[in-house]
């Protein structure tokens, strides 16, 4: 909220109704002064679906976008994936309560406070789906900054693509705050969704930061974890820099020939970044940035000729199997793996056992345990989020065999 002479303006009124009707409340005992604005800094449900909860028919709020606000969910919708694409949720939906966690940038909410779509505007489980609050843009630009004067506060909305093409970040110059949207929390930016979806420009990301740290910012407020105070331009700083350094240290070694495989081991952060809280996996990660700038520049054939003729998984699987002696021979080196803690390697083998056997009780079993061990120690959420979950499917596929 910002506080005008006469109104305030409200930046992403948040994810759910409920939420947002109680974060008014709070809001009001600041200030009784009423709702000039509200403004998106992109079209993610966690940023528009409780927009109803600060928004009043008739009463000439202003509801401002980019001109091209909705791009990605738009996409989804013309690709038919707004069911998602994935068997996994990484952001923790579909998992057990005793399962979720938070990370202060993707917070599982209940069952009675899940959204109607998830971030990147696929569908939520159709269980857990309250009417969505979100009100559609009422004013649009197009330009690269516009200055606005609302409730007597001078504001500039800036065109800054990252986490979606539609993003923007709000500045406020005499208080040299600026409202970063997505493209800047307390984590490692999330570049590439495991989830799936839109493809996100990494150059692009790094250029919207770099308009943020020149605008000189004394505080920044992400659009997801607590403000930096007093510091924003340092941070963004760092966070531009770190991004860059992935970026061109992934490019050099892909000049070197290095697959997607080698450039993970090779791009490590040096420690003047590795340090910092703020660029730690906790929702993105480097291995994926590395992976997604590999995907986005040069596509998917990594430069192993071998993969310019792969054999269908199956018949992997059942060469693994030839070569060990067997579909029984394979579980139980599996099974071997699981007691040497080696809980990776014990997947990998009862993978193949379960693409030649779907049936495999055991097989099921064993890759659910070693799932859900491999999630947890998993550092970063969506993947933990991914694994657990996958974890608990096969597990449920042994359950539906009995």
């Amino acid at each position: 909220m910002i506080i005008g002479d006469d109104g305030v303006i409200i930046i992403d009124p948040g994810l759910v109704m409920p939420v947002g009707r109680q974060v008014r409340k709070e809001f009001e005992k600041i200030t009784n002064k009423p709702i000039k604005a509200i403004i998106y800094t992109h079209d993610h449900g966690d940023h528009t679906n409780a927009a109803r909860a600060f928004y009043e028919e008739g009463k000439g709020i202003q509801v401002w976008a980019r001109s091209n606000f909705g791009t990605e969910s738009a996409r989804n919708h013309e690709t038919g994936f707004t069911g998602g694409v994935r068997p996994s949720n990484t952001q923790g939906f579909d998992l057990q309560p005793e399962q979720k966690i938070g990370v202060g940038v993707a917070i599982p909410p209940s069952r009675s406070l899940a959204p109607a779509m998830m971030p990147d505007g696929t569908q939520a489980p159709a269980a857990a789906r309250p009417p969505s609050g979100k009100i559609e843009p009422t004013h649009t630009f197009s330009e690269d900054r516009l200055v606005l004067e609302i409730a007597g506060v001078t504001i500039e909305l800036v065109k800054a693509p990252g986490e979606t093409d539609d993003q923007l970040y709000v500045w406020l110059p005499a208080e040299r705050i600026v409202f970063a949207g997505d493209n800047f929390y307390q984590s490692w930016p999330n570049v590439y969704p495991l989830r799936g979806t839109a493809r996100r420009s990494t150059r692009d990301w790094i250029a919207s930061v770099d308009k943020m740290v020149q605008e000189k910012p004394l505080h920044v407020v992400g659009g997801h974890t607590a403000p930096m105070m007093g510091n924003a331009t340092e941070v963004l700083t760092n966070y531009r820099d770190a991004i860059q350094w992935v970026y061109d240290k992934t490019i050099e070694g892909a000049s070197k020939y290095m697959t997607p495989d080698e450039l993970v081991e090779y791009v490590v952060l040096p420690e003047r970044f590795a340090k910092l809280d703020y660029l730690a996996d906790y929702y993105g990660s480097v291995w994926g940035t590395v992976r997604d700038i590999y995907a986005q520049d040069l596509g998917w054939f990594d430069g192993d000729p071998l993969n310019l003729h792969r054999e269908s998984p199956t018949k992997q699987s059942q060469r693994m199997a030839d070569l060990v002696g067997g579909k029984g021979m394979l579980l139980k080196k599996a099974q071997a793996a699981m007691k040497t803690d080696d809980a990776l390697g014990a997947a990998q083998l009862a993978q193949h056992v379960i693409r030649l056997d779907a049936s495999n009780k055991e097989a099921l079993l064993l890759m659910a345990d070693a799932l859900a061990i491999v999630g947890e120690n998993t550092f970063n959420a969506p993947a933990r989020n991914y694994t657990i979950s996958s974890s608990n499917r096969y597990r449920k596929m042994a359950a539906d065999l009995e």
